[in-house]
């Protein structure tokens, strides 16, 4: 499996295809089993969730909506390995109408890489990240 992203300083520590490595603990698709997060994260901190709302490859206001009321400055979304989550201009006004001042839009690999040193800065940011296509 190929890694496209690695940082033993974490707090990601490591992406691959529908794979996240978050201090220590595995988040990838599983097999029914209750291990991990699964292979679209919500992180704030180093706590993580499951984006379980992310369906399809265009984003609804619903779909982040998880983000809202959280104290966060700086939002990511990781849109893939390839980009192909899609951020349409409703999508981007809702989170500016909810207090984010910042939006980034970024391959999930390089989402990750920015997240880890916006958190190594002290900054209110959270990373809504897709772990594949």
């Amino acid at each position: 499996m190929e890694t496209y992203f690695k940082d033993p300083g974490g707090p990601i520590e490591e992406f691959s295809w529908g794979r996240f490595v978050i201090k220590g603990e595995t988040h990838e698709k599983n097999d029914g089993s209750k291990k991990g997060k699964g292979k679209d994260i919500f992180l704030t901190g180093t706590k993580v969730k499951k984006w379980k709302e992310r369906e399809g490859h265009t984003l609804e206001p619903s779909m982040v909506s998880r983000a809202f009321g959280k104290d966060i400055d700086t939002l990511i979304i990781g849109t893939g390995v390839y980009g192909s989550i899609e951020v349409p201009p409703e999508v981007k006004k809702q989170i500016r109408k909810n207090g984010i001042k910042e939006l980034m839009l970024l391959k999930t690999p390089e989402a990750c890489e920015k997240y880890n040193e916006l958190y190594h800065l002290d900054k209110q940011v959270a990373l809504l990240a897709h772990g594949t296509c």
